[in-house]
């Protein structure tokens, strides 16, 4: 059913940058918009190759079968169904032969019953080729001349859009009102062609009848809104859950309609659909004032309440009814996002993160079954436990149980990602919390100069970063929620984000219990030759991005979303190779834990680097007469002399990792020699007892009688060093990666500026693991055989 030519379209634009829906996810689409009462779809996926790239080419039999499909089924649910087409990256105005091609392509798409086009020019360089330069007077004269042609080719549809170039106020040159580009596309595009517009940005926080009216005047015609509110192809740590806002009803207007693009992930979308409903449905009802027709409040409401239904259906990863029964893909879709330098319009394309990514162009991609529904995990195709069983595996991994989010927990999710411009209130609550945190730290740190915070200053920090220690706890409950989720489509659509923010705050929550160590300041004195609190801490600067840009800016501009806000809280916030990495293949919802070492924690620790030598070296015979030694060699100097800086990884089932830190190891070495190696001498004899003693045991013994330094020219650029300990079973190798990220924000606090450690070179996993977190071979033999390879970063 087609819409008149004046009634206002408003619906979906599928125009992202990314892997297109799948044809089951777009029936349920089309399912929820005719329940919503919007009525417009747009096909335009940027990574379909045949509407971008290899736009000159028809579809295939069984591509066209599908694409009418789609038709017939927006049809039959009422919605006019627009295909767009986007050849303006390498088209050839002035060529006949193009302008033939472009007409056969969009003839056999109205064949198969489509009867509303669109032509799309953004995000491409404004240059002409040679001939086109002879034949036109400007570029958009070029793309006027090609559009009304197809227009009246298509026999002037009542739909027929036009995205220009300049498609927003801040892509206008010089601006709206003297933009020639714009006053051309005014003057000479028929008038049955309507004109697509952003809003003032690409991405606009708010659309406002008076910007609208200056670009209505310009393009002599009211714009169709191509809104990016929801859009989140341009960073790979964000997503939009919240409600469709900042865009009164009166809009309706001075426009000819609106169209959300909204996130990638189709599973996200239904709050911000349900509300863009509410938004058109409730501004239509007449007697009502703007105030009185939208309330964001209201529609937020009623949509948590239908997604808390979607949510405890048992869907599928891509809305498959059994992952058994897929086809493969019959259209050829982009491998990876679009490469384009003038991506704008979506910013930057996101790489896909996991198979969460919505799959095929016109019809679906094969989906991978769940793996939390086998049994049969492959886990020994995954390196962080490539060599245990099952059963260890599921001990520390994958959780089975599978029941629906709560109420709350659906709030708290909402609330962490809320909008582009704007946090929700849990995610506004954190960031608060540990910003002032972060700013009042003096008040539990080591002051040189015997001044002591008043202890109501004292205690209101305590009481914060409990609160702030709290609300981590409850991401850290949402993510094992959302991972036993029965609604995997859901999950799999989500899980990145939520992965990506568990890591982070695991991070932020254990630096803040660093910090706040009762009787242990960590803040050394500024009269520390380390220890700078003003050269150290950049990361207390209280503007904002925004503000110190001027002018509102693009999201894109700021990167990570709520994520990337708590780690540039963080001292080693700038170093993004330690916070952004692809989740695990197995989701797991075991909860952990980073906090500073206790002296409780020194047997377990012991046993456990005593278990990780016995499985790795095959020699036993040293730990068994001596159990403590392996814990003495591997630890012991630093939990006796410098425990500030131990860290311990525990989750729900005790210890399972460790990582130790030395701040200065040139004064370390003296403390060393001074205290701790005379008492391991005397516990651990050069000589064994008996006559007997075994070679590999009198070789390990040694250890402790050897002289142990390192190069002046090391310890200048690296003065500090650490080390990692972790049992391999862990299924998410995600949170040794947080574990050491946690240890060198401590080490940057306190003034170090740089990092070195000591591996082994036959464990290509430990320097493969250490390799992607920016550490770099620095010594190699020479300087420390007993462990052969050196690799360091600098903070």
């Amino acid at each position: 059913m087609m819409e008149g030519p004046h009634e206002f379209l408003c619906g979906v634009v599928e125009g992202f940058y990314g892997r297109p829906w799948s044809m089951e996810q777009r029936k349920v689409l089309f399912q929820w918009m005719q329940m919503w009462s919007l009525n417009t779809y747009l096909y335009g996926p940027k990574d379909d190759l045949k509407h971008r790239l290899l736009w000159r080419e028809v579809y295939s039999a069984d591509e066209e079968a599908q694409l009418k499909a789609l038709v017939c089924e927006a049809e039959s649910r009422g919605l006019t169904f627009v295909y767009a087409l986007s050849p303006g990256q390498d088209i050839v105005f002035s060529s006949s032969c193009d302008l033939t091609l472009l007409k056969r392509k969009l003839r056999q798409v109205s064949d198969l019953g489509c009867q509303a086009f669109a032509l799309l020019f953004d995000d491409i360089d404004h240059s002409m080729c040679q001939s086109d330069t002879e034949a036109f007077s400007s570029f958009a004269h070029a793309q006027v001349t090609v559009a009304n042609e197809i227009f009246r080719f298509l026999g002037e549809p009542p739909v027929f859009l036009f995205c220009p170039t300049e498609y927003c106020s801040s892509l206008c040159t010089p601006s709206v009102s003297k933009s020639l580009y714009l006053l051309k596309v005014g003057e000479d595009l028929l008038p049955g062609i309507s004109v697509i517009w952003t809003g003032n940005k690409v991405i606009s926080r708010e659309l406002s009848p008076e910007s609208l009216a200056e670009v209505q005047s310009v393009l002599r015609r009211p714009p169709l809104i191509w809104d990016n509110l929801h859009a989140n192809d341009y960073d790979s740590r964000r997503v939009f859950l919240g409600p469709f806002k900042g865009r009164p009803p009166g809009l309706k207007a001075h426009l000819r309609g609106l169209l959300l693009n909204p996130n990638c992930e189709f599973e996200a979308n239904f709050i911000p659909l349900h509300t863009l409903g509410s938004w058109y449905k409730e501004g239509k009802e007449e007697g009502k004032g703007d105030e009185e027709a939208y309330s964001v409040d209201r529609a937020l409401s009623s949509a948590l309440q239908d997604w808390m239904k979607e949510l405890s259906l048992p869907l599928q990863p891509g809305r498959q009814v059994r992952p058994t029964d897929l086809k493969p893909l019959t259209l050829s879709v982009k491998s990876k996002s679009s490469d384009s330098s003038d991506n704008q319009r979506g910013a930057q394309p996101k790489c896909p993160i996991t198979s969460s990514r919505s799959t095929g162009a016109l019809a679906s991609d094969e989906i991978p079954a769940d793996p939390l529904m086998s049994q049969d995990l492959k886990a020994g195709e995954n390196q962080v436990s490539r060599s245990f069983s099952h059963e260890k595996i599921s001990r520390r991994g994958l959780c089975s149980g599978k029941v629906p989010l709560s109420e709350a927990q659906v709030q708290l999710l909402v609330g962490l990602y809320y909008l582009p411009h704007e946090h929700g209130p849990p995610a506004q609550k954190l960031l608060q919390d540990l910003t002032w945190l972060k700013a009042n730290c003096h008040c539990v740190s080591v002051n040189g100069n015997g001044k002591k915070a008043s202890p109501q200053k004292v205690e209101e920090w305590r009481d914060r970063a409990g609160r702030f220690l709290a609300a981590c706890d409850d991401v850290a409950l949402l993510h094992g929620a959302v991972v036993n989720s029965i609604n995997r489509a859901v999950l799999y659509d989500l899980y990145p984000y939520i992965w990506d923010l568990r890591n982070t705050l695991l991070v932020a929550k254990a630096f803040i219990c660093w910090l706040g160590e009762r009787d242990k300041g960590r803040i050394l004195s500024e009269g520390s030759p380390l220890g700078s609190w003003k050269n150290c801490f950049h990361w207390c600067g209280a503007s904002s991005g925004a503000e110190l840009h001027g002018v509102e800016a693009e999201p894109w501009v700021f990167k990570g979303g709520l994520s990337g806000e708590v780690q540039m809280l963080l001292p080693v916030g700038t170093s993004s190779e330690l916070f952004s990495h692809p989740p695990p293949l197995f989701p797991t919802s075991r909860l952990y834990n980073i906090r500073p070492f206790q002296q409780k924690d020194k047997v377990e620790l012991y046993r456990m680097v005593r278990q990780l030598h016995q499985r790795g070296k095959g020699s036993q015979e040293a730990a068994i007469s001596h159990p403590d030694f392996i814990g003495d060699r591997c630890l012991g100097a630093s939990l006796a002399l410098c425990p500030e800086y131990s860290l311990v990884l525990e989750d729900e089932l005790g210890v399972c990792g460790c990582a130790v830190g030395i701040l200065d190891v040139r004064s370390f070495a003296k403390r060393c020699q001074a205290s701790w190696l005379p008492a391991m001498r005397d516990k651990y004899p050069s000589r064994p007892h008996g006559a007997n003693g075994h070679t590999a045991t009198k070789e390990m013994l040694l250890y402790f009688h050897e002289e142990q330094d390192y190069p002046d020219s090391l310890l200048y650029h690296f003065p500090s060093q650490l080390r990692l300990e972790a049992l391999p079973e862990l299924v998410d190798c995600s949170v040794s990666r947080s574990l050491l990220t946690a240890l060198l924000t401590a080490l940057k606090a306190n003034g170090s500026q740089g990092v070195f450690c000591e591996v082994q070179p036959t464990d290509g996993l430990r320097m493969e693991f250490l390799t992607k977190l920016g550490f770099l071979e620095i010594l190699r033999g020479e300087a420390r055989p007993r462990e052969g390879v050196v690799l360091g970063r600098l903070l």
